[in-house]
């Protein structure tokens, strides 16, 4: 009853109101804002906002805006502009107004009669109004546009708007996107878990980027969404915003940076916002650009505003002024969107056939799409509004009425009599002529294959161009038939993994490669080859390098430079002692800084920042320098979505000791869940033993807690490998590793530092702190969400002492029973001790 009234009382709007009151500068009666000074702000105690003026193009908005000028209120909406020689004018009636240039209101706070005898901008963004006895009578907060920050409370009764898109929270708890306040297109509920009695819901976005909705039911909670950098960096600003495409997202906005970073879209795929490209526009996507375009669907039609495509397109000739009799233009792989609730009225279970007819022979009716999904469903849609998506993946078809002779795009102009037969007969010559010479040459090329492909000067010649491909940096394609061979038929296996298994082979030039056949891989041919280009892209020295790919049918293979050392966990944890496979100190503490840099170039320094998703030693291989590679980097993209944790958990079958707990908790996974794999790795290059391993020498401990404690007593000598023996061992490098380590497995990812940060720390660069102590997983706080194990603590104990062995299956029993938010406020970035005091393992 206490967090759930603590809950309440967080998102309460007066207990909000209240907090900031006291830190905001008035603004008095008749204080103006002016175009013509955009210098002139009325500022929050802290300068964290201001209202004033933005200049949006040739126009301006009176806005309240987070340092730097991102705007997250503004005076009217985003179409409430005005030229220059406006103002926003705080007038001593108490109420708030934007005038023109000519000084006409175009918009008013309505708050006359209220009783205002003040204002003030506090620092959480609020422009507040209120009367003689301090009462907020109206604000920014209480009547929003159409963005939403922390500590703003969005109810029920209030709607985001942003032209004909808005944004609304219903009282059964569900969020809406509608088009024109007449058609849902996006609609989402709480989960089936949680009550659906509600009182009062409320929806909050919490300082860290965790968008939630609460209610008077609730002992906690609900977790809507993430935003992709959720409790990283510190001085950023996260909204909630609904934009003039309809979609609604969630972005990141550093102080005074001036720019904003989309970090949550609700809808993934644009051209699904109903009415995104206006009446019977056509939202599509070229290979070229990843933004949505929109065009018409035929030269039977031309755009309303050629310099707007998104206002939609018109018929050059009407149905009714038809010189001839209408007839239906044909779209495949497109469909026009139907939402509630006109699904209701115009969906019919008839043939392919029969939904074009039927259109046709309807007066009513101007387009009709039929799904080609097994169901039969046609619907049919009227003249009052109609939009349409066209995606080479969509299962159905399309049909447009239009005055006859169609006309697609890129086609010939219809002529008629002796030009059109003239214009035949030079088509004929022109495709005899092509086709004639085609065949000639495919017909010398086979020729001279079949004579010279089992000439060895021809291989050698091949092995030439292969090597100049390569040189340049792009990935070489094989055939099957060609790694079949070069593996001898995949006999020599040198390992296998998550994705795969792994086959020594030798190329026709004589280069030795490792041949990686990958497992479980869903995508496409398009979508596999732009994943390979990204990873044969990724050059660093402590990274192993791609040099070709396969991908025919459904066997898809990569092929690796060959380490000749192998992996590292074949000298860390080989049961032969030789001294093949011992690394001394300095081979070691080498090979940690050497990983450390390669990850570092996959989260900092590429375009887009790679998780690794599977640090371990066997994914850590060695060159014959013994120079750390790090492998495996940038499949996990190439993993089903749905697949993608159950895959990643059987990678890691025999060493599930490097997963971070937010793989436990079913929350999202950061560049922090490869530092915190890496600290596993780091104690093992010390110690020479697994992370999880429990023994007598352990004291029958989980070894990592066992290792803090000799760490505590400054026993260091207990912790390095015993391999090592007598040997010159660096001892403040050891212990630098060890602390860095234990700094890299904390539970809490905001308590884990950047790898960059890593790779200082080891370097001696950085000072490093005294780290907090692990915890076993009875409970695990990731970044300000409290997930509770359904295991009790002999069976965390268990899991912790048997995880090399356990199956899969194994993870079936933590399950999350609640999810409870941090209070906002707390430091996320820097290390603290506050969190969970560590549970002793029976």
């Amino acid at each position: 009853m206490k967090l759930r009234n603590s809950i309440v009382l967080l998102f309460s709007p007066l207990f909000v109101s209240f907090l900031f009151s006291f830190s905001a500068a008035q603004i008095l009666p008749g204080s103006s804002l002016s175009t013509s000074n955009l210098n002139q702000t009325w500022d929050s105690p802290n300068n964290t906002f201001s209202a004033g003026f933005i200049q949006l193009g040739s126009s301006y908005a009176a806005a309240v805006y987070y340092s730097g000028g991102v705007p997250v209120w503004i005076a009217g909406g985003s179409l409430m502009l005005v030229d220059a020689g406006g103002s926003f004018h705080f007038s001593s009636n108490g109420t708030l107004q934007l005038l023109n240039a000519s000084g006409s209101v175009i918009w008013d706070s309505n708050t006359s009669d209220l009783g205002v005898t003040s204002a003030a901008l506090d620092d959480s963004g609020n422009l507040v109004l209120r009367n003689g006895t301090g009462a907020s009578v109206w604000s920014t907060f209480q009547n929003p546009t159409d963005t939403i920050v922390p500590n703003q409370n969005f109810t029920a009764n209030q709607v985001l708007k942003s032209g004909l898109y808005s944004f609304r929270l219903l009282n059964s708890g569900n969020i809406t996107l509608t088009w024109n306040d007449s058609i849902i297109y996006w609609n989402e509920g709480l989960n089936s878990s949680v009550r659906s009695n509600l009182t009062s819901p409320v929806l909050g976005l919490q300082p860290i980027g965790i968008m939630v909705i609460s209610d008077f039911t609730f002992t906690s909670p609900t977790i809507k969404a993430y935003s992709s950098d959720y409790a990283e960096g510190s001085d950023i600003l996260r909204f909630l915003k609904l934009d003039m495409d309809g979609n609604l997202r969630i972005y990141s906005s550093a102080l005074r940076s001036g720019t904003a970073t989309m970090r949550w879209a609700a809808m993934a795929d644009q051209c699904q916002v109903y009415g995104y490209c206006g009446n019977m526009g056509i939202c599509s996507y070229n290979e070229s650009n990843s933004n949505p375009i929109c065009g018409c669907p035929s030269e039977n039609f031309e755009p309303v505003d050629v310099n707007d495509s998104r206002k939609g397109c018109k018929r050059k000739v009407e149905v009714g002024n038809c010189p001839g009799s209408a007839t239906m233009l044909e779209m495949d792989h497109s469909m026009f969107l139907t939402y509630q609730p006109q699904i209701t009225t115009q969906v019919f279970s008839v043939g392919i056939s029969a939904c074009r007819l039927n259109c046709l022979v309807s007066s009513s009716c101007v387009a009709s799409t039929s799904l080609s999904d097994g169901t039969g469903l046609c619907y049919l849609k009227t003249p009052e509004f109609v939009s349409g998506y066209q995606n080479p993946a969509l299962p159905s078809t399309s049909y447009v009425k239009v005055c006859g002779p169609v006309q697609p795009y890129n086609s010939p102009d219809l002529q008629i009599g002796g030009n059109r037969k003239s214009s035949m007969r030079v088509w004929v010559v022109c495709v005899v002529v092509l086709a004639t010479l085609l065949g000639l040459i495919a017909l010398e090329g086979g020729l001279w294959w079949w004579c010279c492909r089992n000439s060895p000067r021809f291989s050698t010649l091949s092995a030439q161009y292969a090597l100049l491909e390569y040189a340049s940096g792009a990935p070489v394609q094989f055939s099957y038939k060609d790694l079949h061979r070069t593996t001898k038929g995949f006999k020599e296996k040198l390992g296998a993994g998550g994705f795969g298994a792994v086959y020594k082979g030798v190329l026709a030039n004589k280069t030795v490669v490792a041949v990686k056949r990958l497992e479980g891989i869903e995508q496409g041919e398009k979508q596999f080859r732009m994943e390979v280009a990204t990873i044969s892209s990724t050059h660093h020295l402590n990274l192993v390098r791609l040099i070709g790919f396969c991908s025919e049918g459904r066997h898809r293979l990569l092929v690796y430079e060959f380490m000749k050392n192998g992996s590292l966990d074949n000298f860390l944890f080989s049961a032969e002692e030789q001294s093949a496979k011992f690394l001394n100190w300095q081979q070691r503490f080498n090979i940690a800084i050497g990983t450390a840099r390669g990850i570092t170039y996959l989260h900092e320094e590429c375009r887009d920042c790679i998780v690794h998703c599977d640090i371990k030693p066997e994914n850590i291989l060695l060159d014959e320098n013994y120079n750390a590679k790090v492998s495996d980097f940038g499949l996990a993209k190439l993993v089903n979505p749905k697949e993608h944790r159950s895959i990643t958990l059987k990678s890691v079958r025999g060493t599930r000791g490097y997963l971070a707990p937010e793989w436990l908790a079913n929350l999202p996974i950061t560049s922090k869940s490869d530092v915190y794999s890496y600290g596993m790795v780091l104690l093992e290059i010390v110690s020479g033993r697994r992370n999880f391993e429990v023994s007598e020498g352990t004291d029958r401990k989980k070894f990592t807690v066992w290792a803090y404690e000799e760490l505590e007593k400054g026993n260091v000598n207990a912790i390095i490998d015993k391999q090592l023996g007598e040997e010159d061992v660096n001892m403040e490098q050891v212990k630098r590793a060890i602390q860095v380590s234990f700094w890299c497995i904390q539970e809490q990812p905001s308590q884990r530092p950047m790898i960059g940060r890593v790779v200082q720390m080891l370097e001696g660069i950085l000072e490093i702190e005294k780290p907090p102590a692990p915890k076993v997983l009875t409970e695990v706080s990731i970044n300000g969400t409290s997930i509770n194990m359904s295991s009790n603590a002999s069976n965390v104990s268990t899991f912790a002492a048997s995880a090399s062995a356990a199956t899969p299956s194994s993870f079936s029993s933590f399950q999350t029973t609640g999810v409870s938010p941090l209070p906002s406020g707390r430091n996320f970035d820097k290390p603290s001790s506050s969190f969970l005091a560590p549970s002793e393992p029976k």
